[in-house]
């Protein structure tokens, strides 16, 4: 099972990230844990400095912007 994050304080684009990030996991076929990661000290952890950020099985695959589930997808096959 994978893991995704999505960094971010629980903005507009936090949340619709969030969304396109489970219609991709549901897309292909992949049982995926999700986290929304809202502290600010442990976004840093991961070297985020902008939101919203996606991380999948702890490697930050995207920082400030808006995926879509097409491109997340891409991420959860390979």
């Amino acid at each position: 099972m994978k893991k995704i994050q999505i960094l971010g304080a629980g903005c507009a684009k936090c949340n619709e990230l969030t969304a396109n990030a489970k219609a991709a996991a549901q897309q292909v076929g992949e049982e995926v844990e999700f986290e929304k990661v809202t502290n600010i000290n442990e976004i840093m952890k991961f070297g985020v400095m902008t939101t919203p950020g996606l991380v999948i099985d702890g490697k930050v695959v995207s920082q400030g912007k808006l995926l879509n589930p097409e491109q997340i997808a891409k991420f959860l096959r390979s």
